[in-house]
């Protein structure tokens, strides 16, 4: 069986799936309308053919019938129900003791694996973290980096060399101390009580990682909120990561990619009666 067929039989020659297929596999001849296909080892299985044609006229190997979904747009979220849910999503930092439920928590990671990549490579994969005892885990590996890095900005013979190379890393002093004081105190201010943490990684030397991941986070995050559960990004987690030798989150993960993009999660403690407006959107118009 061909990758691609089209039943001349049901093609009403429409055009649509020549003009939405991002690989420009699919043409239409210009003097009868028809549909004819051409490197096809370059098709990168997105789908969109099979998604537009109006007839189920063109069949996708990779994508058999019971793959496929019919929509009723008026079942999608109106527009001003969206704007609400990112107005109102924030990230949360005070968490319950009660657990996220498992359906909740695989909702929120198909969300996330629902996220576009480049040219459809879908090279991006997720880790769940349930146990306490590997949050825990996690929380120490990157107060233990930024201990060290405190100790090399405070060390009076690398300090005037790192204040000229470095001058940022300078803010980040007292928040590094707090942090280091507070766990001592009892109080995880990296993970904040956070029940459940998502890793978003990909492979070390995929080109695109960085951004497939983060697309992976934004799903997820609006996902979560809709459910009810909190959520923070693990900047902190993640800038220990890009600090620390031989990969070290990773070990810790079990994995051998790359993490990009962490999510905290947790039942919030509070709920939010508000939002506020951010501050006036800067853009350009060309």
């Amino acid at each position: 069986m061909e990758k691609i067929q089209i039943n001349p039989q049901t093609c009403i020659k429409c055009g649509h799936c020549a003009e939405v297929c991002p690989s420009a596999i699919l043409r239409q001849d210009e003097s009868n309308k028809s549909i004819f296909i051409e490197d096809i080892d370059t098709c990168i299985t997105c789908g969109q053919c099979v998604a537009i044609c109006p007839t189920n006229a063109l069949i996708h190997q990779d994508f058999p019938a019971e793959t496929l979904h019919q929509v009723d747009r008026n079942e999608l979220p109106a527009p001003d129900a969206v704007e609400l849910l990112i107005k109102y999503r924030r990230s949360t930092r005070a968490f319950s003791t009660k657990p996220i439920q498992r359906e909740q928590l695989m909702r929120i990671l198909e969300a996330a694996h629902r996220a576009p990549t480049a040219s459809n490579m879908q090279k991006v994969a997720f880790t769940l973290v349930t146990s306490p005892e590997k949050i825990k885990e996690i929380t120490e590996f990157t107060l233990d980096t930024f201990a060290s890095a405190l100790q090399k900005l405070q060390n009076p013979l690398l300090k005037p060399l790192l204040k000229r190379i470095m001058p940022d890393a300078y803010r980040y002093v007292p928040a590094f101390k707090k942090l280091l004081k507070g766990y001592e105190q009892g109080y995880d201010g990296i993970l904040r009580g956070a029940t459940a943490l998502i890793f978003i990684h990909a492979p070390k030397k995929s080109r695109f990682g960085p951004m497939d991941t983060n697309l992976a986070y934004q799903n997820a995050s609006l996902m979560a909120e809709s459910l009810g559960i909190g959520q923070f990004y693990t900047g902190f987690v993640l800038a220990a990561d890009a600090q620390s030798s031989a990969d070290r989150l990773s070990q810790i993960l079990g994995i051998e990619g790359k993490v990009f993009a962490g999510m905290a999660l947790g039942v919030p403690k509070y709920r939010f009666p508000k939002y506020m407006d951010k501050k006036t959107i800067v853009f350009n118009e060309l």
